[in-house]
């Protein structure tokens, strides 16, 4: 719920929670840009924490967790702190409660596909309990933030890119220019070729202070206007270890499906309006390494361009890989937790801001890790090249031809003819691909937890490590450690901790509820040469 500070100075205070988020807003601290909304009612704008401007009487202050709440309460977006130019919250990745799915699924583009009544539908709710628990939740019901998530993506897209103001509006979710047109000047109080005049005129100031040196000048992007490609730069909360993600990513590329390398990666892959092509690369200014300093660390990112089937396809493609990327996680909060255990302290200091990477392709990941049980990760990547070379789509997008991840009713078909290996994986991966491609089994990032927990746990075939696995890249568990990974309980003996099964759960208990990060930690820790 919203803290609000509508009476006194004293008594507002006095409530824990709007404390500690009237501290950082004093404080200026740019870590908790993102993480709630600081909304001026002496004024009626909304800020971020970080908000240069002179700090306001705390009776004038109401903390918001959305821009959502904001707007329904009537403020407007600052035109000097820009609070929606900054990483998402990590409360929807962290969250396994229905506002916490819902966002999910609402940053995903689903009100824009399917309505309200078809994201309630996947949640499991009428739309009138969904709108009901959000409005009391996040002060604004599916629609206002849906809308508010339309007119960040926008800000963004005429902030940072060359696009035509019409294909901005699509691309954003709109579903009219006049639509577009009014939503902007609600949020925001400026016309869309305003926004990108100002914007324009941001890019120039930070491009001089990169000449300059200066360590807070983030450049976005701007490139020729070319028909279904979108090039932007997304922000992600610091510090920021990209290169951890990327040598992940590379260490499992498919060859024909994906082509990754230190700083990049690019692979094609299937949108709700068509197949795409998206490469992702860390900026030209990065050193690789998350305890770079300078402008790599002071405002990491990462750089995206997208060949789209549709325009449409943009906000479904960035969420996904916010989620690859685990761009909005609370990394100083992850670190600070991990780095009080004396043998996981060095490598935190080593690779500050880990990153637990998430999935594309829900689906396609289920595959992977059922290929990849008690396997190498070389054997897993020869098994899944062969079977995405046998049974995936080949599609040509912006002269490269590259191959589509076979879906779950190609494997289920035709999966039989191609695996490879023991006969009972074979049949719980049929198994698994025939209840996907016919819906008795959902694997979604808005899945419950403990329910999709359960209900793979109930597959023959289907262990804790498999369900576990499925459940970080996936629904972004925090707290998961998989005491039965061979390659993790090497790492942790690198590490000085015990690679016994359950000393190292015991063990593990104080890294409690950031054990998935730890996980990576141990698993880092095993890649490494002895």
């Amino acid at each position: 719920m919203d803290t609000n500070a509508t009476g006194h100075a004293d008594p507002a205070l006095e409530d824990a929670a709007f404390a500690e988020r009237y501290r950082a807003m004093l404080a200026r601290d740019a870590r908790f840009d993102g993480q709630f909304i600081t909304g001026v009612h002496s004024t009626g704008i909304y800020c971020r924490p970080s908000c240069p401007a002179a700090p306001p009487k705390p009776r004038n202050v109401t903390f918001y967790r959305t821009a959502a709440a904001a707007h329904e309460a009537g403020l407007r977006a600052c035109k000097r702190c820009l609070p929606d130019a900054v990483p998402g919250s990590p409360e929807w990745d962290l969250g396994d409660d229905l506002a916490a799915r819902a966002m999910r699924l609402i940053t995903d583009g689903v009100v824009e596909r399917e309505g309200v009544p078809g994201l309630a539908a996947r949640l499991g709710y009428t739309p009138r309990h969904l709108t009901r628990v959000l409005s009391a939740e996040l002060g604004a019901g599916p629609l206002a933030l849906a809308r508010a998530h339309r007119a960040q993506t926008a800000r963004a897209l005429l902030t940072s890119t060359s696009m035509r103001v019409s294909d901005v509006a699509f691309a954003s979710g709109f579903g009219s220019i006049r639509q577009f047109n009014d939503t902007v000047r609600a949020v925001y109080e400026r016309s869309p070729l305003e926004l990108r005049e100002i914007g324009q005129r941001a890019n120039g100031q930070r491009a001089n202070g990169r000449r300059r040196g200066r360590a807070d000048a983030a450049p976005s992007v701007s490139a020729p206007v070319e028909p279904g490609v979108v090039r932007l730069r997304l922000p992600a909360r610091a510090p920021f270890d990209s290169a951890g993600v990327f040598a992940w990513l590379a260490a499992r590329a498919l060859d024909g499906v994906e082509d990754a390398a230190p700083d990049r990666y690019e692979r094609a892959l299937a949108l709700p309006a068509g197949p795409a092509l998206v490469r992702l690369a860390a900026p030209a200014s990065a050193t690789g390494s998350a305890s770079a300093t300078g402008s790599a660390s002071a405002s990491p990112s990462l750089e995206v361009e997208a060949h789209l089937t549709d325009l449409t396809d943009l906000a479904p493609l960035v969420a996904r890989v916010r989620r690859l990327f685990d761009l909005d996680a609370d990394a100083e909060a992850i670190d600070a937790a991990l780095g009080t255990d004396p043998a996981l302290a060095p490598s935190v200091a080593a690779v500050p801001g880990i990153r637990m990477p998430g999935a594309l392709d829900p689906h396609e990941l289920v595959v992977r890790a059922l290929v990849g049980q008690q396997v190498s990760v070389a054997a897993a990547r020869t098994a899944l090249t062969r079977l995405a070379a046998d049974l995936g789509e080949r599609v040509e997008i912006a002269g490269t031809t590259r191959t589509l991840f076979p879906t779950a009713e190609a494997i289920a078909e035709h999966g039989e003819q191609v695996l490879r290996g023991p006969a009972a994986r074979i049949r719980t991966i049929l198994d698994v691909t025939a209840r996907l491609a016919g819906g008795a089994l959902v694997v979604a990032p808005e899945r419950e937890r403990a329910d999709l927990r359960a209900e793979l746990l109930a597959i023959p075939g289907i262990g804790p490590w498999t369900a576990g696995y499925v459940a970080m890249r996936v629904t972004r568990e925090p707290d998961e450690l998989l005491v039965s990974d061979l390659a993790l309980r090497t790492g942790a003996e690198r590490l000085g901790l015990p690679p016994d099964a359950r000393a190292l759960t015991a063990r593990g208990t104080a890294w409690a509820p950031w054990r998935s990060y730890a996980s990576m930690h141990l698993w880092r820790a095993a890649a490494l040469s002895p």
